[in-house]
């Protein structure tokens, strides 16, 4: 997944306090002799337990970190942090911190969400460490105020109400800067990379280790260019191509799609017997496509409000998961035809907005809403956040999608001629992930360019074949970024996270790199 800017207050002197203290190294930002960050290295942390109906030993702690980096003296904020301590001392490696993806995910209840899916021998060497990260939920929460349609992250494009979707942006863009536009601002992905360093040192580690699904990937890739030498075993699951970000993300949704739909159609022409959408994959991309057409005009009773043919289009994350999807696709066709309402999605929906998560992984429809670890992960033990989710959610998915990089376009008609060329190119979404967003008005300030991602640094990267959000095209992307690491392709594997989602054939690997550090001695690929 999209968001915001409302950057009132400058990173100090970009060409001087910030270049350098952007820049520091964990070992000069901590030096003993006194770094600018050496006092947050001190903080003594008060663990309490996180619930009192969780977990004896899941044990939470606030985290102060500065909200300007370039001004660590400043304003401070809150970064809850929680964690499960290693099975046994004798064995323990270190910590291994956890994002869920997002962004705008809390991840406070990951210790507990991930336990179960890591080995014993894991969990025995590390403590699982979870965060929200800044400005999310516990984090020192933001908001922008939006209403439920302005939350939504992806709009199909029609001429005639392009100018209610400039109109929609300009109003998020701009509530977004009056209600926190100075706070938004320094949500970034290397300002939570910074935050996550700062947790290291407050921890009393050299390195950490890491688990990243979906943007967690994203933001861990970060955290390598950024600390390289701090960099332990890093696993990422689901990854983005860190080139992409962020608009060629949202693009890039829509090449994925179109793959996923085509394999769909062939899966479905060899099923004709079961499911009547046609023999041939033409025949069933053709009765996908009157489908549309009809819902454009009428839309089509489903549970919880008829659908437009837009409304259905936008469900394009559900065509991964072909035997979930065909049944969904069969029912709406029998409700067009005068039959009883169709259910609202299939049973393997995901939404699409976790960006990544998103535009997939919660997009709507995409809406900020992850069908992997973020959604499971993010209140399981009663952990309330004390702002509205979904507003939390929304303003910090703008944040960190328009404050990332300048990569956005200013000009509204920009976005109209890429959603009507993307669209040609590719119909089943194309306008959805190029259609214009808040960040073509959010308020721009003196800040870091987007991080180029290039490094040796060891990771492991884990993907499934049919991804619809982190598609493989983007997680080869990752890989070449990232030259020391060594990927897993789950082929045939379907939906949104692999280690997230339950043992899979790759599980073994991850398990084994995590205890003894050592890669796979080359990229492989295994089917479950």
């Amino acid at each position: 997944m999209a968001l915001r800017d409302g950057r009132t207050i400058s990173l100090l002197t970009v060409g001087a306090v910030t270049t350098v203290i952007a820049a520091l190294t964990p070992v000069t930002a901590f030096a003993a002799g006194g770094g600018p960050l050496q006092e947050y290295a001190q903080q003594e942390l008060r663990w309490e337990r996180c619930d009192a109906g969780g977990p004896a030993g899941f044990e939470c702690a606030k985290v102060k970190v500065p909200l300007d980096y370039g001004n660590p003296g400043g304003r401070r904020i809150d970064l809850a942090i929680s964690r499960i301590k290693a099975g046994s001392a004798k064995q323990r490696h270190g910590v291994l911190l956890m994002n869920p993806g997002g962004p705008g995910f809390p991840g406070l209840g990951l210790p507990v969400e991930m336990q179960p899916l890591l080995s014993a021998q894991v969990r025995e060497r590390f403590d699982l460490v979870g965060f929200d990260p800044r400005g999310v939920g516990q984090s020192s929460p933001v908001g922008c105020g939006l209403t439920p349609d302005e939350q939504v992250y992806q709009h199909p494009y029609a001429e005639g109400k392009f100018g209610e979707d400039v109109a929609r942006a300009r109003t998020v863009a701009d509530k977004c800067r009056a209600k926190a536009g100075d706070t938004l601002a320094h949500i970034t992905t290397r300002n939570t990379a910074r935050d996550m360093d700062v947790v290291r040192a407050v921890l009393g580690e050299q390195k950490i280790s890491y688990f990243g699904y979906s943007y967690g990937t994203y933001l861990g890739a970060v955290y390598t260019q950024m600390f390289p030498r701090r960099a332990d075993r890093f696993v990422l699951d689901s990854a983005l191509d860190p080139a992409l970000a962020w608009r060629g993300m949202f693009r890039g949704w829509s090449a994925g799609a179109e793959l996923a739909f085509t394999r769909w159609t062939e899966w479905a022409a060899a099923r004709n017997t079961a499911y009547g959408l046609g023999a041939t994959a033409a025949e069933v991309r053709k009765a996908y496509w009157d489908l549309i057409a009809h819902a454009d005009r009428t839309p089509v009773p489903a549970q919880g409000g008829a659908l437009s043919g837009d409304a259905i289009r936008s469900r394009y994350a559900e065509f991964v998961r072909v035997e979930a999807v065909t049944p969904w696709i069969v029912a709406l066709k029998a409700a067009a035809a005068g039959g009883p309402a169709a259910s609202a999605a299939s049973a393997g929906a995901t939404g699409v907005a976790d960006v990544a998560g998103a535009a997939v992984s919660g997009v709507a429809p995409v809406r900020a809403a992850d069908g992997g670890a973020g959604a499971r992960a993010a209140d399981p033990v009663g952990l309330v956040a004390p702002v509205d989710p979904e507003n939390n959610r929304a303003a910090v998915v703008w944040a960190v999608f328009c404050g990332d990089t300048r990569d956005w376009p200013r000009d509204p008609e920009q976005y109209r001629r890429d959603a009507i060329r993307d669209k040609a190119r590719y119909p089943l979404a194309g306008d959805l992930g190029a259609n214009i967003q808040p960040c073509a008005f959010w308020k721009r300030a003196p800040g870091e360019p987007a991080t180029v991602v290039n490094n040796d640094v060891n990771a492991l990267i884990v993907q499934n074949q049919w991804d619809p959000q982190a598609t493989l095209a983007m997680a080869q992307g990752m890989r070449r970024a990232l030259h020391g690491a060594r990927m897993i392709t789950v082929a045939g594997g379907e939906g949104h996270g692999v280690v997230v989602a339950g043992p899979s054939c790759a599980s073994a690997d991850v398990n084994r790199y995590l205890t003894t550090g050592r890669l796979p001695a080359k990229d492989l690929t295994c089917g479950n």
